[in-house]
């Protein structure tokens, strides 16, 4: 393989216009993944879970929109600022039972308030409803993950 030099680099303006950025207007699906370290345990439970131990914690937030006049759907770096300010900043080497609301502090109760807080910001930041979350996925190990989608949240909310 062989690399080759640009002869020449796209000048915006002159070689692109404005109007060509936004290739299509189509719905896409973008994603960004994370880990955090924590520690909890469980009540009511009876098993290796039920004392005190830790998981790294392995987030990915699907989200889907149609793109903007550049031809972005929502910055990574937006997605990224969002998941750390309302989640991984408040659990990241945190202990979870101390930390999130009143739950027993299984993946399966951590993925709605996940879900919650990062659709949260993005109605308080005017990214809704053109950005939306497809599905909120949370592994506790790397073979064990629970999962939340948008359909299944309005589902819900309409169903109450």
């Amino acid at each position: 393989m062989t690399y080759e030099i640009p002869k020449h680099i796209e000048q915006f303006g002159k070689d692109i216009q404005e109007n060509q950025l936004r290739y299509h207007n189509r719905r896409v699906i973008v994603s960004k993944e994370f880990t955090f370290d924590s520690a909890h345990h469980l009540h009511l439970y009876e098993g290796k879970c039920k004392s005190l131990h830790g998981h790294t914690y392995k987030l990915q937030t699907i989200m889907s929109g149609k793109t903007d006049h550049r031809g972005l759907t929502i910055d990574f770096a937006d997605m990224k600022r969002i998941a750390k300010e309302r989640v991984i900043d408040k659990l990241d080497h945190r202990y979870l039972n101390e930390v999130l609301p009143p739950m027993n502090t299984t993946a399966e109760n951590m993925v709605v308030w996940i879900y919650e807080q990062i659709h949260d910001a993005l109605l308080e930041e005017g990214h809704y409803p053109n950005i939306r979350i497809e599905e909120i996925r949370l592994w506790e190990t790397p073979t064990s993950y629970a999962a939340v989608t948008r359909d299944m949240m309005e589902a819900d909310e309409n169903a109450g």
